[in-house]
């Protein structure tokens, strides 16, 4: 009956089910009681008689603290597939779902087991996946819900989520079709009230509309407490109201019933059989389920097969909201005794019924969240050690709030952690020490004030001063990152080698490489590099360790070993579900691949880690990846496409100052423009990032453009600029291949010449293919422009077929331009393989090449088999092939 006024909606879900399309899903948002779960259930038994399998988990507010609570009751009627999973999969899975002992599982680890699982359900039967209450789910069920409802592409699988008004949810942010639900209009809040009751006296009836207002649970639930609308208007908002009729019908009812209703609405399960022994110990007696007989007549709760189920959630909140403060603690105390196999459950009852300072219950609470840290409960376990620290006597709180905050930087909750820092008012240097760093942490301090740097730098001493090594390091490192991100300036750079070089840590220690790299990648290149080419022997031992060493590479301008590094971390942090520290590999991977001109490579790798950013909130990791697609654009000559590119990265970088994207979206305006032949402002763009009062100025990366630079200079007929530019970069004695690079190609567009050109060819560019290239373009147009044609031929031939290979199609038509004038004709190049498919698509093309099966692609890739393949079946005619062979020698010959 709570339907009425609702057909449309009613509508819309059946043709979700019936088939979901390009929507995974819908989330229904509106106010409690508006109707919600009616609308769910009405969905839900629509499906059922469809031939779906429905799959339904609830959130509950008591529930909220225990990791992955709610996708236990997801998952529970499929656990059986869960032993099919690939191995890691597996163990994560059960590892979270407390099912057995493993390592700490990745949340993104987790997803992927989640999906895999219903995917292969979903292959027998389709699935509609149910979660109502979803602002009340744990964070841990939330994110993975989250997570494969942005992954639900071709499966036969649909997600309904609801979720109060105001409250919020990752499902809000996962793709989901809104559907928000409004009050009745007044004809249906009629025609409901009237199914509802039908013989109210007039003046009543016209009261309860006046009074419910199109709010359907009051429709229904009003008419039996008619006594209180005798004229006097409380002036309550109406969910309190409801609230009042629900304790008004409860209070009627035999004190063993209430003392029932009381541990059933404490009781974070509706597990019938926990709340009958808790109520046993309260009333001293044997209790059978019969003892809820008046409260379902009252139609409060609901029996069916072992569970108690409240009919609202209202009802849940309202019971112990009416109940006395010694009445709820002696119910806590009795589920403590009622959950003697069930530590977390115990601890947070424990917790409940303990008012002031008590270090036993704040140690098992901190046990608590040690075991939900375990399992991946990041939330979870914040929760506790934050309820461990109220029950904490004065010297022990701080400690357990800093872990707690240190939690929240590493789950991305950044109120969390600055509100949990605030709260521990650290006393002693070290925990101010850290503090101060957890505060910082996010963003990489973008938007600090670059003074911030120096006074890390004197953090990081004091910490070290105390003995705390590590501690200094984890300080140095994130001051580090902001030298990357900000322009702190000399002293504050000096200031952090200091402490660095008195570390007591030995000098090939990754750590310190990266942190030197960031700090002094020019002062201290010689010594990085020589430590980078040492450990390149060790790649892929520890995806950590690769990743710092790729971006130290990258400072140092050594972008083939930076490539190297990077390309060995991702492997790894996908297998480990790290996916906040793999778009930060990848944006590395994607940046050096450029540069040397691997543009298949970086598409593939700056396309994910602008997905994985996004999705793991990173912004300016986003913007970076993003920037570097607009290169990747420009370099294809796609100049619309670079130019709307580097305009999204802009926004993201000039607000906060994030120099690596801004100088990478000048880059890019550089390439366009030089393209175009509009070399004044090439060399405009170009320049900027070499003016240290620009913010596109980035002390390392301003250093990488120099080839680029030249161009636009000579052609702009700005060689004396360009010749101050290089007399600066010339003394900064770095050993960096890139710079050199660029330098040597400098002189030779300068003061070309022969020997000039030969002296750039002859070089080690093994691994620079792009560089090559580019020497032998310009060598080309140099040769035939003094009349030395035919010698021209083949610098100008051997740039075509470079950049032919390489996809760089701007420069490949330079080239043929060239040849033309030099009396040779090119044939036109058509658009490859790789560039008719979507990054996506060649990403699972490349893998299935490589003779990956399904499973380990979408392993690798987030995916569900069955969405690799579907994409698979897409990408065969794209190709014009019809087997993995075909594909495999297809791309390989594109490769050659």
């Amino acid at each position: 009956m709570a339907l009425h006024g609702r057909e449309a909606e009613l509508k819309e879900l059946g043709e979700l089910v019936d088939g979901p399309g390009d929507r995974s899903g819908v989330v229904i948002r509106g106010e409690a009681g508006i109707g919600k779960s009616a609308l769910v259930a009405q969905t839900a038994d629509a499906a059922s008689v469809a031939g779906l399998r429905v799959l339904r988990t609830t959130g509950a507010e008591a529930e909220q603290n225990l990791a992955y609570a709610g996708l236990h009751q997801l998952l529970y009627p499929v656990r059986a597939g869960v032993a099919e999973l690939p191995a890691p999969q597996r163990d994560a899975l059960r590892t979270a779902l407390g099912l057995a002992d493993g390592a700490s599982p990745s949340a993104y680890l987790v997803g992927l087991a989640a999906l895999t699982l219903l995917a292969e359900e979903a292959a027998a039967k389709p699935l509609l996946l149910v979660a109502e209450d979803a602002h009340w789910l744990d964070r841990a069920s939330a994110d993975v819900l989250a997570f494969v409802a942005r992954r639900i592409e071709n499966e036969p699988i649909v997600l309904v989520a609801t979720v109060r008004e105001g409250a919020d949810s990752p499902l809000l942010d996962a793709g989901l079709a809104p559907m928000v639900l409004d009050r009745l209009a007044a004809d249906d809040a009629a025609d409901l009230l009237d199914a509802v009751a039908p013989r109210l006296a007039p003046a009543v009836r016209t009261r309860l509309l006046t009074e419910a207002a199109g709010h359907p649970l009051a429709l229904t639930e009003l008419p039996s407490a008619l006594a209180d609308f005798d004229g006097v208007d409380p002036v309550l908002p109406l969910t309190e109201r409801l609230e009042r009729t629900f304790t008004a019908r409860v209070a009627g009812l035999p004190e063993a019933t209430r003392t029932a209703l009381l541990v059933a609405a404490l009781n974070e399960t509706t597990a019938l059989a926990e709340t009958l022994a808790a109520t046993e110990t309260l009333v001293m007696s044997v209790v059978e389920p019969d003892i809820f007989a008046p409260a379902v007549e009252a139609r409060l709760v609901e029996l069916s097969a072992g569970t108690v189920t409240f009919r609202h959630p209202l009802m849940r909140s309202a019971i112990p909201a009416a109940a006395a403060p010694d009445e709820r603690r002696r119910v806590h105390l009795a589920l403590v005794e009622a959950l003697q196999d069930q530590p977390d459950r115990r601890a947070w009852h424990q917790a409940a019924a303990t008012a002031g300072p008590d270090e036993t219950v704040a140690a098992e609470l901190e046990r608590t969240a040690e075991r939900a840290r375990y399992r991946g409960g990041a939330a979870a376990a914040i929760a506790a050690l934050e309820q461990a620290a109220r029950l904490s006597k004065p010297e022990t709180r701080t400690g357990r709030l800093l872990k707690a905050a240190e939690l929240a930087v590493e789950s991305g909750r950044r109120e969390t952690a600055e509100r949990l820092v605030h709260a521990a008012n650290p006393a002693g240097a070290t925990q101010r020490a850290t503090a101060s760093r957890l505060l910082s942490e996010f963003e990489d301090g973008v938007r600090e004030d670059p003074a911030r740097v120096a006074e890390l730098a004197a953090t990081a001493q004091a910490v070290a001063a105390d003995g705390q090594c590590d501690a200094a390091l984890r300080i140095l490192w994130s001051a580090a990152m902001r030298c990357f991100w900000t322009e702190p300036g000399p002293a504050a750079r000096q200031a952090l080698l200091d402490v660095a070089d008195a570390l007591p840590v030995p000098a090939g220690d990754p750590r310190i490489v990266a942190v030197t790299a960031y700090v002094a990648p020019f002062e201290r290149g010689r010594d990085v590099l020589e430590k980078l080419k040492e450990l390149a022997a060790r790649t892929g031992a520890d995806p950590e360790v690769d990743r710092y060493l790729g971006s130290a590479a990258l400072q140092v301008g050594a972008f083939d070993l930076a490539a190297r590094f990077s390309a060995a971390a991702a492997p790894g942090l996908r297998a480990q579900g790290r996916l906040g520290a793999l778009p930060r590999a990848l944006a590395v991977l994607a940046w050096s691949r450029v540069r040397l001109g691997d543009l298949a490579g970086a598409v593939l790798a700056a396309a994910e880690a602008a997905r994985f950013a996004r999705e793991t909130g990173q912004p300016f990791m986003s913007g970076l990846a993003t920037a570097v697609q607009a290169e990747i654009a420009a370099l294809r000559g796609d100049h619309k496409q670079a130019k709307t590119l580097a305009a999204e990265a802009e926004r993201t970088g000039l607000a906060a100052g994030a120099r690596p994207v801004l100088v990478t979206v000048q880059l890019t305006r550089g390439l366009t423009n030089l393209s175009e032949g509009r070399f004044e402002d090439a060399f405009a763009d170009l320049r900027r990032p070499l003016d240290p009062a620009d913010p596109t100025y980035q002390l390392a990366l301003r250093a990488y453009c120099v080839a680029e630079l030249a161009e636009a200079a000579v052609r702009a007929g700005r060689t004396d600029d360009l010749r101050d530019v290089l007399a600066e970069l010339e003394c900064l004695d770095s050993p960096s291949p890139a710079l050199h690079i660029g330098l040597r190609y400098a002189r030779a567009v300068l003061d070309p010449s022969d020997e000039r050109f030969a002296e750039a060819l002859g070089a080690d560019l093994n691994g620079w293919p792009a560089e090559r290239g580019r020497v032998h373009l310009a060598f080309g147009e140099w040769l035939r422009r003094q009349r030395r044609v035919v010698e021209s031929r083949t610098h100008l031939r051997t740039a075509r077929e470079t950049f032919d290979a390489l996809g760089m199609t701007a420069w490949a038509e330079r080239a043929r331009r060239e040849l033309r004038g030099a009396g040779e004709s090119s044939p036109n190049r058509g658009p490859d393989a790789r560039e008719k498919l979507t990054p996506h698509e060649l990403s699972i093309a490349q893998l299935a090449a490589e003779g990956l099966t399904n499973r380990e692609i979408g392993q690798r890739l987030y995916l569900s088999h069955r969405t690799v393949g579907t994409h698979l079946h897409r990408i065969f005619p794209k190709l014009g092939v019809s087997s993995r062979a075909d594909l495999a020698a297809t791309l390989k010959t594109l490769e050659g």
